[in-house]
């Protein structure tokens, strides 16, 4: 999974981002890569989000973000490759990943 972290300032939404020739551009490199995107999408903003906790039976709800950040959360996509060195270029060719940060996440396989 790439985890798609950026300064949350930009206010273009799913529509906007999956338009743009820089976004097109990656997923054409995707599918001629040989990795697969099998989904993904982009989150709300952190200041929508609601943290949870459980402590000792009771349940603690907060809004907003668990850690204040410049950089965020701002979506994921859920790819499928051959390796991590083919995970790590199809990251690096990702749009985010010149201005934010993108984490490579291993998901478990059961």
């Amino acid at each position: 999974m790439l985890v798609i972290c950026d300064d949350e300032s930009d206010p273009q939404g799913p529509r906007e981002i999956t338009s743009r020739p820089d976004h097109v551009a990656w997923i054409d490199y995707m599918q001629s890569s040989g990795a697969t995107l099998l989904g993904g999408e982009r989150l709300r903003p952190s200041g929508e989000a609601t943290s949870v906790r459980a402590r000792d039976g009771e349940v603690l709800i907060s809004d907003g973000p668990y850690v204040e950040a410049k950089e965020q959360i701002g979506g994921f996509a859920l790819i499928d490759c051959a390796n991590l060195d083919q995970a790590i270029e199809v990251a690096a060719r990702h749009p985010f990943a010149a201005h934010g940060v993108i984490e490579i996440r291993p998901v478990w396989a059961g």
